[in-house]
This record gives structure tokens, C-alpha cells and sequence, in this order.
């Protein structure tokens, strides 16, 4: 049986994230992700630039969902979690989120104009492992 833990020890071990905006026409548009930098309660964290595509897209809509797998040699393990994108650029939440090294994707630092945050809000998730699916909202997790 998949638990909250279980679940968030899976994603936390993940290197890259699938991220999936919609587009103005209704289609999906997915992207991958550094891991999240952040990960609190049902939420996850993720730097990009307010000016890219995918930012655009979650402020005309903000249904999202994001995709964490591992796939072993006689293994493979896969987590989508749907839910609410949010775009952020309040300077407390940038600089929480703001790392080292950063000033190679934002040259102006923290700062930067085209620094946002984005916040995904997770509903509801599938699992996939061992040939078995299941389905479960986040709140249904003990």
C-alpha cells in the first residue's frame, strides 16, 4: 500500500522532473525539470524564467501535473501527481528558493526580473510499479 512517506521518499530520490503545462489550443506541453527545491506538505517548488513558454502557460491555466520515474534494470517506477500551478515572485519565496550558482540562469541574481517560482499543488496521483497502477488523492495518504 503506497503511504505519504513512501511516496515522498520515491520523488525525493528523483534527479528530473516531467512537468506538463496546457497550451492555448488544450494540449499538453511537457518539459523536463530539475528536481524540486523545495517539497513542503503537498507542495513542490521548481526555479525558471517568467519570460519562458511554460510560465506563460500556467498563468492563462494553472492544471498542471509532474512526473517522477526510476527506471531500473528489472524495475520501473513512475508517480504523476496532478494539480495547481501557481507563478511566484514575492522576494521572500525567490530568495528561499534562490541557490548558488543560480546567477548562471538569472545574471541580475535573486532580483532578476525574469526569476520567478513556480509552485505546484498536488490533488491527486497515479503510481505505477511491479505491473500495478493505483490511483489516490494526496489527502487520502496516511
Amino acid at each position: 500500500m503506497l503511504t505519504r512517506e513512501k511516496l515522498f521518499d520515491f520523488i525525493q530520490k528523483q534527479n528530473v522532473t516531467m512537468l506538463a503545462s496546457i497550451d492555448e489550443d488544450g494540449f499538453p506541453n511537457v518539459k523536463a525539470m530539475f528536481a524540486p527545491r523545495k517539497i513542503e506538505g503537498d507542495s513542490f517548488y521548481f526555479t525558471t524564467n517568467l519570460s519562458s513558454l511554460r510560465t506563460k502557460q500556467f498563468l492563462e491555466n494553472p492544471k498542471s501535473c509532474i512526473y517522477f520515474y526510476k527506471k531500473g534494470r528489472f524495475k520501473y517506477e513512475g508517480v504523476m501527481l496532478a494539480g495547481l500551478m501557481e507563478v511566484l515572485q514575492d522576494d521572500e519565496t525567490r530568495h528561499e528558493i534562490w541557490r548558488p550558482g543560480d546567477e548562471m540562469f538569472y545574471r541580475q541574481g535573486e532580483t532578476d526580473p525574469d526569476y520567478c517560482v513556480l509552485k505546484f499543488t498536488a490533488i491527486r496521483g497515479r503510481r505505477y510499479c511491479d505491473l500495478k497502477s493505483e490511483s489516490f488523492t494526496v489527502e487520502e495518504l496516511a
